[in-house]
């Protein structure tokens, strides 16, 4: 069927006439980046919305456009219709123009002449980079909930075991008996503390609110939370503070969670370390280099192959079975790269583990 018999002249104004529009100014209204390619990928035509994320992009090929490499997408939508006539859709992670990263979802329909042949390609791409941030985050809040339901029964058990050695301790008015119980129910408190608010921190993407603050004060404030516990496990807390470090701008809640993630992280370390008598955690601030300090969270425990250093950051990665939810360190990551910060981990198994976080002095 000709052009002419799919669209006759005597077929009533559209929307675009009424509105005084052309076709043209209709591409260019829609919120979604359109491209026209031929058979190599060079793109022939783009709408408004493609020119202000991706720039000028006539005559370029589109693999160099969206990703800035000289190699073809594997999986490329345009090449699929190209061969097959068929409608594509992919998903696939680009390059705008400002160097932002985005997740775009794309659609390519085929363009064909008078005898049915493809002679270029119309892709529709939407971003959703937004779109996978919120199912990222609802996912994690799903699986969190799963892991918190489990955690937080083990956690209340341990509260209803404390209490009744206390009770009973009182009962018997034996204080020594009371004190155990109540150990034990301060050492629950901590941990579902710490489980609720790692899951809260990850599930929630919250913005940095950023105040004046002496790394050292936040080591020695991170210490303290955990003095009376490493001493009920035997394990050394020592720290090492360059007072010359200057007042640095951070999200100051944010980098305590994350310092105290790290410190007992390697409080467990130490606690699954059978093979040793004497063990410590080190914490350390100091300059890294001109423009960046650092916090180093040292110990001399279990340490980890390169498979588990690898993985460590993954969210829901855990070495410690059903004993953890295996978001403290993902909690960590996340915070440092939402100070424009970086976070390395050198670990020998058997002797020990070491993170270092390092921030930009601002």
């Amino acid at each position: 069927m000709s052009d002419k018999k799919r669209f006759p002249d005597s077929e009533p104004a559209g929307a675009a006439t009424v509105l005084g529009l052309n076709f043209a100014q209709l591409i260019d209204l829609l919120p979604c980046y359109i491209s026209v390619q031929d058979r190599d990928l060079r793109i022939l035509f783009v709408n408004q919305k493609f020119k202000q994320d991706f720039g000028d992009a006539i005559g370029k090929f589109c693999y160099r456009v969206y990703k800035g490499t000289r190699d073809k997408c594997p999986n490329c939508p345009v090449r699929k219709t190209f061969r097959d006539k068929h409608v594509h859709i992919t998903e696939e992670t680009v390059q705008l123009s400002r160097g932002e990263i985005a997740q775009i979802l794309i659609q390519t329909s085929p363009i064909l002449d008078g005898n049915g042949k493809v002679t270029a390609v119309i892709e529709m791409a939407t971003n959703i980079t937004q779109v996978k941030i919120d199912q990222k985050e609802l996912v994690t809040l799903g699986q969190s909930i799963a892991l918190l339901s489990h955690d937080i029964k083990n956690i209340l058990e341990g509260l209803q075991g404390g209490a009744y050695v206390v009770d009973e301790g009182f009962k018997d008015g034996d204080l020594k008996l009371a004190r155990k119980g109540w150990n034990i129910v301060n050492k629950n408190i901590f941990e579902v503390t710490d489980v609720v608010q790692n899951i809260l921190y990850s599930s929630k993407n919250r913005p940095l609110t950023y105040e004046p603050i002496s790394p050292g004060q936040l080591v020695k404030d991170s210490l303290a939370l955990f003095r009376e516990k490493a001493k009920g496990l035997r394990i050394r807390l020592r720290h090492q503070i360059n007072p010359h470090v200057p007042e640095v701008s951070l999200d100051i809640a944010s980098v305590r969670r994350m310092l105290n993630n790290l410190v007992w992280n390697a409080m467990e370390a130490c606690i699954n370390d059978a093979h040793k008598k004497n063990h410590f955690v080190s914490v350390k601030t100091d300059f890294y280099d001109d423009d960046h300090f650092m916090f180093e969270v040292a110990d001399n425990g279990i340490g980890m192959d390169q498979i588990t250093q690898r993985n460590i950051f993954e969210e829901f990665f855990s070495t410690k079975g059903s004993g953890g939810t295996g978001l403290g360190l993902a909690v960590v990551e996340k915070i440092v790269n939402k100070h424009g910060g970086r976070i390395e981990v050198a670990s020998t198994p058997g002797k020990g583990t070491k993170f270092t976080a390092i921030f930009q002095i601002k």
